[in-house]
């Protein structure tokens, strides 16, 4: 017989005295189950954990106002073989007397054994000790357990009643399983039930809808959300049953439900009605105004509450307020939250009932937590409150000033401080004014209001040391965008000179200063040739500390390092620190890279240089050009696009490429010898050998590669001893890579081909294709004309070509790469978005699948491919023509 059919045959029985100890009659309804509604949802995981096995003799369910307590009672003690005593308590059950007199009427009506004996108290205020005994003795002597569930026992506030449950319970042994739901935590040894393993919790967090049972739910009012749109509801109710519910209802009634699950407003709702109604409106009018304020922070502590209320206790409420399930979210270290919709409603709230006063509690909220050290927080009181001189000034204070630059929280504070109007002229509000300009290249209004904050720090002689290392990385910044190598060694100089004013606590705060500062003056020392004193600097930001503070200055360093490693003939190498740049922001799960397009220019580059143009048009299109780029960038990309027109035949589109309009106060050499390479090979292109000669003689000894580009001109003229000798200049080893080698040694055997020397030249081509065969170096072989033909035909050199620069043509030729196993559907799709360079988190987002999912499919593809990076896998599926 079920909980329910029990009760239904009992209510006509003998339940001993009619009336409660007041003489008030017994109200049925408080001991009837409370009735679920058409809409209500089963939840299986929540009733499997009440069917716990061997049952517990005490049962909890403690939860908030609204998160489905009762209904979850209700649905599982409907479905109870045994009887079931339902409690449901309220205001005026107070007293033992009163409250015994209730149970003791539940028992009776659920048909429980004995219950119609023990007698009943006459006393509101108290009850006979022997009756309890009589109780405990008459539960624990059934044959069967009976099932008493208190309902709102949050009410019970006399702590003598609890002491007299917890008798019963314990002497009734397993004839009674209590189960209380409650708001707060009932005053029993709970500690002892818990380290015995006799009591079966369910709380907050497990009474949260998931998405998916919020899907069910709203179908059962006739609305369907995806999964996906469910999360984000799920979101901003925390999962709360009875937000779901009043959602849902008005849902129904709008032209546009699914639109209105995630747009509505809370503070104006069905919502918001019930938990003014049901948390708010039963506290004191001081807890009141305390929640009310608290509703403008994030996140709070007590002494943070007192600096918003003029309270000195607010430790204790809070704790109160959590323990009560009050909508107070416990965040550890005595920090909480509000629960997002309760913050929503109080916020609104606290508008209308106090206009005017929010800017004031966000400007005492930012003042203590600048006290406090917590500047994230604190900036974005201070932005509230409308104080932009205290939110700069906090900013440059900290040495802060950096993050703008750095991806990690960039868009946030370029968002943050886009609400400051012209009116705030203090330096640190022109600092940030010029930080924000430059983080996105405009280089004009930065420079204007970088002046005028260091005019006004000057004014304050020295000025803070804060505000000069600040205007110092600034000053990197603008020498970086003009091409200012002097410009950019000064700032570093006087840099130092502020760190050392700088307490070291700060300074250790922002590891992303001096990563910064060095990657701004390597590019600067890069743009003026200066590859060494580049390297130096860019290498310590690499070699540095590691994170996400870090990570972008570590990817620019990277890509610089790659174009160096270019620029001096390792292709190779350039390719791994290209891909480097990319494959350290993955790992630490950063947002997408602001940079990344000088590493795909290089890796353009290479490619050309390999004769892979395809993927060299890939990369090209994949890095579109920043507005206005840095001139490093700039050039790099000239560079690639350039090398790719004259691999297929378009000069004077390369001419054109080569020649980008760039406003930097110092000539690069290499831009410039790229240039002049570009256009001596269209004049050559063209049969103009001499005009060839003429624009390569104002770049002969700069670079090695324009050394090598002269030479060529100069063999193209006929002018063999001078082309000899321009390259007997190249050193042979030492910072010279192949690829400026492996063109020098085709042009020696040319002209040892010229002169009738064979056996030179089969020996130099030897060397060649050694060399180019590490590197996978197509493009020189392929550009050194059909004079070379008949070597690679037969012999040993036509094994050096076989397999990678001439395939199939002889029997050791390398086997082309094989398949290890097939790769799957979703396998390809995310190897297409590979060749896109698209990050793990955009493959996961195009594909609505996780990251983690993306991860998996990379390693399975790694596998079958036999590779261990993304560029190679691309690279190795070109070859199976897999893309």
């Amino acid at each position: 017989m079920s909980a329910v059919t029990a009760i239904e045959e009992n209510q006509h029985l003998p339940a001993g005295p009619s009336v409660d100890p007041l003489g008030d009659p017994f109200l049925r309804t408080r001991f009837a189950l409370p009735a679920r509604p058409a809409t209500f949802l089963r939840r299986e995981r929540l009733v499997e954990r009440l069917h716990r096995s061997p049952p517990t003799p005490l049962t909890m369910i403690n939860g908030a106002a609204g998160a489905g307590k009762t209904l979850l009672a209700a649905d599982w003690a409907a479905g109870l073989p045994g009887p079931v005593a339902w409690l449901t308590l309220d205001t005026a059950i107070q007293g033992p007397g009163m409250f015994w007199a209730h149970l003791l009427q539940a028992l009776r009506t659920s048909g429980a054994p004995g219950a119609a004996d023990v007698g009943a108290p006459a006393d509101a205020g108290r009850v006979d000790h022997t009756l309890l005994t009589r109780l405990a003795a008459g539960l624990g002597g059934g044959e069967r357990a009976v099932t008493v569930v208190l309902d709102e026992y949050d009410r019970v506030t006399t702590p003598e009643i609890s002491e007299q449950l917890e008798f019963v319970l314990h002497h009734a042994g397993p004839g009674l399983r209590l189960v209380l739901v409650t708001r707060t935590e009932p005053l029993l040894p709970l500690h002892r039930y818990r380290a015995a393993g006799t009591m079966t919790e369910v709380r907050d967090a497990e009474l949260a809808f998931t998405p998916e049972e919020t899907v069910a739910l709203l179908r059962l009012h006739g609305l369907r959300l995806s999964v996906a749109a469910a999360t984000t509801l799920v979101d901003r109710t925390r999962g709360w049953a009875a937000g779901l519910r009043l959602c849902a209802l008005a849902a129904q009634e709008s032209p546009d439900p699914e639109r209105y699950l995630k747009e509505f407003e809370a503070g104006h709702s069905t919502v918001a009605d019930f938990l003014l109604a049901e948390v708010l409106k039963r506290q004191p009018p001081p807890i009141q105004d305390l929640l009310l304020r608290i509703s403008v922070l994030d996140r709070f502590c007590g002494e943070l509450v007192n600096a918003l209320t003029g309270r000195a206790d607010a430790g204790p409420i809070l704790a109160g307020l959590h323990s009560e399930n009050a909508f107070v979210e416990d965040l550890g270290h005595s920090w909480y939250r509000l629960h997002p919709l309760f913050r929503e409603i109080l916020r609104a709230h606290l508008r209308e009932r106090c206009p005017g006063l929010e800017p004031e509690l966000h400007l005492r909220a930012a003042r203590w937590l600048r006290r406090s050290g917590a500047l994230a927080d604190m900036l974005a009181h201070g932005a509230a409150a409308g104080d932009w001189d205290l939110t700069s000034d906090a900013l440059v204070d900290d040495l802060a000033i950096g993050q703008l630059f750095t991806g990690v929280r960039s868009d946030d504070l370029a968002e943050l401080f886009s609400g400051m109007g012209p009116e705030p002229d203090s330096p640190a509000a022109h600092l940030v004014r010029a930080a924000r300009d430059l983080s996105r290249h405009d280089l004009d209004r930065g420079l204007t209001h970088l002046r005028r904050a260091e005019a006004r720090l000057t004014a304050d002689q020295p000025g803070p040391a804060a505000a000069r290392l600040s205007c110092a990385l600034l000053e990197t910044v603008a020498a970086r965008l003009t091409g200012s190598p002097d410009h950019a060694e000064r700032a570093v100089r006087a840099a130092r000179q502020a760190q050392r004013e700088v307490p070291a606590p700060l300074l250790e705060k922002h590891p992303e200063l001096p990563a910064l500062l060095m990657t701004h003056l390597g590019s600067a020392r890069l743009w003026a040739g200066n590859l060494d004193e580049a390297r130096a600097a860019l290498t310590t930001v690499t070699a540095g500390t590691a994170g996400a503070a870090t990570a972008l200055p570590r990817e620019e360093s990277l890509q610089l390092l790659a174009l160096i490693d270019y620029l001096d003939g390792w292709p190779a190498r350039a390719e791994r620190q290209a891909v480097a740049a990319t494959a350290g922001t993955e790992r630490l799960d950063a947002s997408e890279p602001t940079g990344g397009e000088l590493g795909r220019l290089v890796l353009a580059a290479v490619a050309v240089d390999r004769n892979e143009l395809a993927e060299a048009q890939t990369l090209l299109d994949s890095a579109p050009p920043t507005a206005p780029p840095d001139p490093v960038t700039a050039a790099g990309r000239s560079l690639a696009t350039a090398r790719l027109l004259l691999a297929r035949g378009r000069a004077r589109a390369a001419l054109a490429a080569a020649e980008p309009a760039l406003d930097a106060e110092v000539a690069s050499p290499w831009a410039r010898g790229h240039a002049a390479l570009v256009a001596a090979a269209a004049h050559l292109a063209e049969g103009r050998p001499e005009a060839a000669n003429e624009v390569l003689d104002q770049v002969a000894h700069e670079p090695p590669t324009c050394a090598v580009g002269a030479a060529g001109a100069r063999l193209a003229a006929g002018q063999v001893d001078a082309a000899l000798r321009l390259l007997d200049d190249i050193p042979a080893e030492g910072r010279t890579g192949p690829a400026v080698l492996v063109r020098a040694a085709l042009l020696r055997a040319q002209a040892a081909d010229a002169a009738g020397d064979g056996g030179a030249a089969r020996d130099l081509l030897a060397r060649a294709l050694t060399q180019a065969r590490r590197e996978r170096l197509r493009r020189p072989f392929l550009e050194a004309g059909p004079w070379l033909r008949p070597y690679l035909g037969s012999g040993p050199l036509e094994r050096l070509a076989a397999g990678w620069l001439v395939p199939g043509s002889a029997a050791s030729a390398e086997p082309a790469p094989l398949l290890v196993e097939e790769l799957s559907g979703r396998e390809r799709e995310v190897l297409l978005r590979l060749a896109q360079l698209m990050s793990t988190e955009d493959i996961a987002a195009d594909l609505f699948v996780s990251v983690n999912t993306v991860k998996t499919h990379l390693k399975s593809v790694y596998r079958k491919l036999a590779v261990n990076r993304r560029h190679d896998a691309v690279r190795r599926a070109r070859e199976l023509d897999l893309l």
